[in-house]
């Protein structure tokens, strides 16, 4: 019986099958897929929820008036927007370069058995990949720094309430201490009231909204890095996919030239051998 077959030889054969089976999953993409999927999940996720819980926390205690913080509206809506964009594109761009490892991968095993050839078409959509990772490696470098932003301020005003709640303070004017989100840039300067003192401070930081965005904002952060590692990861596989490509064409290039030169060699002897005759 044939040990490749399932159903000819069920214990051998499904073992092979197996075998053969996990022998061309591409485990780097894969483990790159989970990682790219994970850290977009948290980024756009969390900071989905955490823009949303700013803004709230913004309009009940920094900007009452709806007119002071309309651009700032606009904005969050716009990020909410790219967020969705952000999920949606990778969702698909991440299934696409697993694909491709699949396809790398077995065509670089079947291409060093000479069982087929891969065509410059496949190689040039290689390095395609690689040049699209590399320019989304460097957005999400950028989005990586945006998103430790907030991590920042939300960090500075939580330390501010801790420090005015600790009992080694010694503050004798709690409301002296103040924050002023004015100063960031995040509302106008002619904001209503722009700024928390004393014992309206420490009420916000108690506030469900400040500790829910600052940890969503520290998940996001995160999972934007995760993302950014992810597609770093991705560029080393593309880049070590195309050169094995590369290599594995330049080696079948110089085999089929190996062979014709045998062949000619050896019909130019056959010819000497049959004029001799003669």
């Amino acid at each position: 019986s044939d040990g490749s077959t399932c159903s000819l030889s069920p214990p051998a054969g499904c073992f092979e099958c197996c075998i053969k089976c996990l022998g061309g999953v591409p485990y780097a993409s894969l483990v790159a897929t989970i990682l790219c999927f994970s850290g977009v999940a948290l980024f756009c996720g969390c900071g989905h929820v955490a823009l949303t819980g700013t803004l709230t926390m913004l309009e009940n205690h920094f900007s009452q008036i709806t007119t002071d913080h309309a651009t700032l509206t606009i904005v969050i809506q716009y990020e909410c927007y790219v967020i969705y964009g952000i999920a949606s594109f990778f969702f698909v761009y991440g299934i696409i370069l697993l694909a491709e490892g699949f396809y790398t991968t077995s065509a670089v095993k079947k291409e060093l058995q000479s069982q087929f050839k891969t065509t410059v078409c496949g190689r040039c959509i290689t390095a395609t990949f690689v040049f699209l990772t590399y320019i989304l490696g460097l957005a999400f470098l950028g989005i990586f720094g945006f998103s430790a932003i907030p991590v920042f301020l939300f960090y500075n005003m939580w330390t501010t309430c801790a420090a005015m709640k600790s009992p080694m303070a010694n503050i004798t004017d709690p409301d002296s201490i103040c924050v002023d989100v004015r100063q960031y840039g995040i509302i106008p300067w002619n904001a209503t009231p722009g700024k928390a003192c004393g014992s309206t401070l420490g009420d916000i930081c108690s506030t469900s909204e400040f500790y829910l965005s600052f940890h969503l904002y520290i998940v996001a952060c995160a999972g934007a890095g995760a993302t950014l590692i992810a597609l770093i990861h991705y560029l080393m596989i593309l880049s070590a996919n195309w050169a094995y490509l590369r290599s594995a064409c330049n080696q079948n290039e110089y085999q089929d030239i190996k062979t014709k030169d045998d062949d000619v060699e050896e019909g130019g002897s056959k010819e000497g051998l049959n004029s001799s005759y003669s």
